[in-house]
This record gives C-alpha cells, sequence and structure tokens, in this order.
C-alpha cells in the first residue's frame, strides 16, 4: 500500500470539519433550527395560542428535542470510544454515523409546513445529530497522531477555522442560491434553483439535502486519506473488555483531578455555548422578528469571525498553551450571552432606544461575532486541551469521556431554556440560565492543570 505522508493526513482531517460544520451552521443553529421555531409556532397560533406563548413552546419543542438526543450521545459516547481503543479501529465506526448524519440530513426536506409534524422532524434532526456528533468524537481522536505535542494546537486552531470557511460557503450559498427573501428572490436576486416554491418552504427546506450531499462529498479527502493504526493485542469489539477497561477509567477520575476538573468545566462551558449556538438564531426571529435571511448574515458574520479567530488563536496556543485561551473564550461568550439577553427590539444592555433605531440589530451582529470567535476558539482549544489531560493509550475512549462530559449535561441548557422559556413565557428571559453555566465552567478551570497531571 502506498504510504500516505503526513501533510495528506493532516489535510483530510481538516476536510472532516469542512464537511460536518454544515449542520452545525445550517441546520442546527441558523437556517433550520429557526424555521423549525417558526413553523411550530404558526402551527401552534393557527390552534389558538397567542404568538409570544406559541413562540416559547416552540422554542421549548426544540430544547427537548436536543435533550433527548443529548442523553443518548452520552450513555454511548465514552462505551464506544473504549471499544474503538481496544480493537484500533475508529473508521468502521465513523463510516456507520457518517451514514446517519446523511440519512437525518436529507429526512429534514420532508418537514413541510403543510403536514409538519414535530416528533417525525425531531427525530430526523436527532438521527443526523447523533452521526455527527460521533463522527467528531472518533474524528478528533486522531488530533495527537498529527504532529508533535506543542504543534497540535495550531493543527486543531487550523482544522477548526478551515471548517468556519466550509461552513461559510455553505451558508453563502443556501442563501445566494436557494433561500429566498421576502420578495421571493434569493439574497443575490436569483429565482430559488430547481424552482423551489417559497410558499411551501421548499427554498428553506433545500437546507437538509444541501447539507447531506456537502457532507458526502467533502468526506472523500477524509476517507482517502486517513487510516486506522494496527493496534498490538487488539480485541475486536470486545464490549466485555471495553466496559471493564471503561469503568477502571472512571474509578480513577478522583485520583486524576486535573482531568476530573477539566471534564467538569467543559462540561458546563460547552453546554452554555451549545445553548448559544441553538438558540441564537431562534431568538433573533422571535424577539428580534428577524427572517431567515438576516439570521443567515448573521450566521455569516460569525463564521467568518471564527474562522479568523480560531487560525489566530491556533497560534496563540502553540505559544502559550490552551488553558489561556480557553479562559478569554468563555469570558468573551459570557459577555455576549449578557448582550443578547439585554437586547429587545427598543432595548441595548436594558437602556431604551428610540422605536425603529437599528442599534438592536447591530448589537446582536456584534453578538454574533462574539459568538462566532470565541465559540470556535474554545471549541478548538478544548480538543487540544484533552490530548494534554489524557491517557495517550486511551485517547478514543478519553474523547468519548469528553463527549460524555459535554452531553452528561448536554439536556441541561436546552432543558433550562425550555423550562424557563415555558414558566415566563419570554423567549428573551428563557436564555438567561447560559450565563450561569458559563461562570460554573470558568470556575472549574482553577483546578485544571495546563499539561494535566504530568504538570509540576
Amino acid at each position: 500500500m502506498t504510504e500516505i505522508s503526513q501533510r495528506k493526513r493532516i489535510w483530510g482531517w481538516y476536510f472532516f470539519d469542512w464537511a460536518s460544520q454544515p449542520y452545525n451552521t445550517l441546520i442546527l443553529t441558523f437556517i433550520f433550527g429557526p424555521y423549525f421555531a417558526q413553523v411550530a409556532s404558526q402551527n401552534l397560533v393557527g390552534s389558538g395560542m397567542d404568538k409570544e406563548a406559541a413562540d416559547a413552546l416552540s422554542q421549548a419543542y426544540w430544547g427537548y428535542g436536543l435533550t433527548a438526543t443529548g442523553i443518548f450521545i452520552a450513555i454511548l459516547a465514552p462505551i464506544l470510544g473504549s471499544v474503538s481503543d481496544n480493537s484500533g479501529r475508529k473508521m468502521p465506526w465513523i463510516w456507520l454515523f457518517s451514514i446517519m448524519y446523511f440519512v437525518g440530513a436529507m429526512g429534514l426536506w420532508w418537514a413541510a409546513p403543510e403536514n409538519f409534524s414535530v416528533v417525525s422532524t425531531l427525530v430526523f434532526f436527532g438521527i443526523g445529530l447523533i452521526g455527527m456528533e460521533f463522527t467528531t468524537i472518533f474524528t478528533n481522536s486522531y488530533l495527537p497522531t498529527l504532529g508533535d505535542k506543542d504543534d497540535l494546537g495550531r493543527i486543531s486552531g487550523t482544522g477548526w477555522a478551515f471548517g468556519y470557511v466550509g461552513g461559510v460557503i455553505s451558508l453563502l450559498i443556501m442563501l445566494g442560491l436557494f433561500q429566498a427573501t421576502a420578495n421571493g428572490t434569493t439574497m443575490l436576486g436569483f429565482e430559488p434553483l430547481f424552482g423551489l416554491d417559497p410558499a411551501t418552504k421548499a427554498d428553506t427546506r433545500i437546507v437538509g439535502p444541501l447539507t447531506a450531499i456537502w457532507f458526502a462529498v467533502f468526506m472523500i479527502p477524509f476517507f482517502l486519506y486517513m487510516r486506522d493504526t494496527p493496534t498490538v493485542g487488539a480485541q475486536k469489539y470486545s464490549i466485555k473488555a471495553s466496559m471493564a477497561e471503561l469503568f477502571q477509567t472512571l474509578k480513577s477520575l478522583p485520583s486524576r483531578p486535573s482531568l476530573f476538573a477539566y471534564l467538569g468545566s467543559s462540561m458546563f462551558y460547552r453546554d452554555a455555548l451549545n445553548g448559544l449556538y441553538t438558540f441564537g438564531g431562534i431568538y433573533a426571529l422571535g424577539v428580534l422578528e428577524w427572517s431567515i435571511t438576516q439570521v443567515g448574515v448573521f450566521g455569516i458574520l460569525g463564521a467568518v469571525s471564527g474562522a479568523v479567530f480560531c487560525w489566530i488563536a491556533g497560534y496563540i496556543d502553540k505559544s502559550i498553551g490552551p488553558k489561556p485561551v480557553i479562559v478569554g473564550s468563555v469570558l468573551l461568550l459570557m459577555a455576549s450571552a449578557l448582550l443578547i439577553i439585554s437586547l429587545t427590539p427598543t432595548s441595548v444592555l436594558w437602556m431604551t432606544v428610540a422605536e425603529g433605531s437599528a442599534l438592536p440589530n447591530i448589537s446582536f451582529y456584534l453578538a454574533g461575532a462574539m459568538i462566532g470567535a470565541g465559540g470556535g476558539v474554545v471549541q478548538s482549544a478544548s480538543r487540544n486541551m484533552l490530548t494534554r489531560q489524557a491517557n495517550p493509550e486511551r485517547i478514543t475512549e478519553a474523547f468519548g469521556l469528553y463527549a460524555l462530559s459535554g452531553k452528561a449535561t448536554s439536556f441541561m441548557a436546552p432543558f433550562l431554556i425550555a423550562i424557563t422559556s415555558q414558566i415566563t413565557g419570554s423567549q428573551r428571559l428563557g436564555v438567561t440560565p447560559l450565563v450561569v453555566l458559563f461562570l460554573i465552567g470558568l470556575i472549574l478551570l482553577l483546578w485544571v492543570k495546563p499539561d494535566g497531571e504530568n504538570d509540576t
């Protein structure tokens, strides 16, 4: 077999971020998430519910769907990671979950307003999200094999930046060629491609097939250049042995306080970040009364900001390590959450502005740039930080635990937002729990050593 160069392996690994990013950008955050909330709310209003209450309940539905998916991922992630480490095989799992990503994204095409089903739509969305999350676990575990320890921060940051560029381009394609504005044409002034009818929301629902096809095409370099490394003494898919190994790892966590604290810290700040990603577009649609196109422009700004700052932060990470980068990013994200909570069509930072003022919209765009920058950087630096905290021989299991820590409470942000939104009947107040989650994550970082238990 022809030897694959390290440069090709790195670029193949980068292409996973490029291929998978549209599920976050197009579906979870900026196009389909707001579309789901909009259609669900319209159906509730049609059944006689007050609009503000309908907006809050539709946001709650989305939160409950994410809660169920998060629990499923939390249970299986560390188990599959342990199985993968014991077998030495990651690629079969990546193929399996890539298929789930494709099927789940493609299925969103059938979420048409005239026969809209909250349950079936959330099931397809969940299948795709599970596929995306699990492929991420297995592909992230290749990171330590791509370079020296001190260079992993730069590689991780560049990969995340590359993924954001993919997200921007996919969003531009969606807005420029498919998504109709109020006048019936796309942002570039074209009729939606393939004769997609805005009256049936086909111009928006195409986001599912677009995301699925994008993933299938751009995963090709990954599958061409990434290979599993044979493991001495591998036990092929031994669930019993893998569960025993996982149990021992879990038992050992209290004796590894830095790793333990890091998993706890990242659990809270990543959960809060996912809340910002998931509900930012829905919030703009409901509170600021934006259109899907405006939310998409917000997404472009956030993704461009994320790409630029991830690339810069990768070099900062290489210079001073990932921990200070994480701290700075969490502080920026807390500030963005507070800014969002303060916004209404007639207020900024809880201060009243003139009706019709552009300041609330401008401020929300600023918040989007802050979320893009802080969110991308914190995730890039976080996966590098895990390589410093984990046992190199159990790296996939460690990323499974990392996913567990991210998903064990991944229901928390959506659930707290859902409950707060439903109780208060206010989307704006519903987002307030995110600030507390960021703060808890920041406090727990105090016990995290920059180089893990080997840090003297």
